[in-house]
């Protein structure tokens, strides 16, 4: 039988607004507004506001909730102050990506150790199944509240002085991969400075009945300083420049963090034997991968797409995993697997290295650069 697509407490907005909608991650989410170029541009130069209600939260407390995360993930998240985020990853027996996730710490409450979890749509069954099998004797709670809240991200470099002009100044924002939980035009939200778009903003959770009202009053405040509501296809731009990965496409279980380009979001002396901690270390020190994530752009007018085959020297040598157009640099621009590197007697492929992409037939080139392929810096 086939599962009906969900759709977030903003679906009436986001078609009101004129959205053209499409099915994302079993949800239905706004693929556009206006033009994709128009609204990255809003997002880079102003600012933008997403619906990221698709997105999981999952609640981690307990005595023994840190001790637990720690044989969960390769981060080392044991000096994690209250009201600091990070970034890492839930990973299985083979080191193989389960997903990728933020975990935000909350305030304790005696004794009691608190976290949430930012978890991907499409993950959140795989991920509970995982926090379950592994609880054992641990003293935790896993509560999953993913339908009880909405998330709406703030993106762009207005997103400071919007947020200061719609009642939270700046002072007592939040500072970079900080959450704070705080009272905004008599809404209890948790706002944390994270974002998926190489930008500074904002992602918000709210509870779904103050979820309209919320978002309203964002693009009414907003509206002097440029902001406007953005679809999924600006959102997938703007994160290929930045080349943040994409679960599904850039990561998945058969990946590890190595091999996705992710050792800065694996502690190297942790001490907690997370799963598949052997293999990953071991990878990290030998360099020794069969495949490795990198990025490219294209030296001709083509666009690279996902699944498009990688050649070096007329020898298929991996696949694509994301690619578009970027409209900041006015080419196209790419993230894809180099396969058999230990066999070729390559561990790792330089910057300038030449390669082509299988465009319909006809191999097109392109080279590997050193990402992210956009900074805001």
């Amino acid at each position: 039988m086939e599962q009906q697509t969900k759709k977030t407490v903003l679906y009436n907005e986001h078609k009101n607004l004129g959205a053209k909608m499409f099915s994302f991650a079993g949800w239905e989410m706004p693929l556009q507004y206006s033009s994709v170029k128009e609204e990255h541009f809003t997002v880079r130069n102003r600012a933008g506001l997403f619906d990221v209600s698709h997105m999981g939260q999952v609640f981690i407390t307990g005595r023994d909730a840190l001790c637990y995360l720690q044989n969960l993930v390769p981060r080392d998240i044991g000096n994690l102050r209250e009201g600091k985020a990070v970034y890492t990853m839930l990973v299985n027996e083979n080191g193989g990506i389960i997903d990728d996730l933020i975990i935000y710490r909350l305030p304790d409450e005696e004794g009691t150790y608190n976290f949430l979890l930012i978890i991907n749509a499409s993950r959140v069954q795989e991920d509970l199944d995982r926090f379950l099998s592994t609880r054992n004797n641990h003293d935790v709670q896993i509560i999953n509240r993913s339908g009880e809240f909405s998330m709406i991200a703030l993106q762009g470099p207005a997103s400071t002085d919007i947020t200061d002009f719609a009642g939270l100044k700046k002072q007592d924002q939040p500072k970079r991969f900080n959450l704070k939980q705080v009272s905004l035009s008599g809404m209890d939200i948790l706002v944390a400075r994270t974002g998926y778009t190489g930008e500074d903003g904002f992602e918000i959770l709210v509870k779904n009945e103050n979820a309209i009202s919320l978002w309203r009053e964002i693009l009414a405040k907003g509206e002097t300083f440029g902001l406007k509501p953005i679809g999924y296809a600006a959102r997938d731009t703007l994160r290929l420049e930045a080349s943040l990965p994409l679960y599904g496409q850039d990561l998945n279980e058969k990946t590890t963090p190595v091999e996705a380009s992710l050792c800065w979001a694996v502690s190297r002396d942790k001490k907690n034997n997370y799963a598949g901690k052997e293999i990953i270390l071991n990878q990290m020190a030998t360099k020794a991968v069969d495949k490795k994530l990198i990025g490219f752009k294209m030296l001709d007018k083509s666009v690279p797409r996902h699944d498009y085959e990688i050649y070096i020297e007329n020898q298929n040598a991996g696949i694509v995993t994301s690619g578009g157009f970027s409209p900041c640099a006015n080419i196209g621009i790419g993230m894809g697997y180099i396969h058999n590197l230990n066999s070729s007697g390559q561990n790792s492929l330089p910057e300038g290295t030449k390669i082509d992409i299988m465009i319909r037939g006809k191999l097109h080139p392109a080279e590997i650069v050193k990402t992210p392929f956009y900074s805001r810096k």
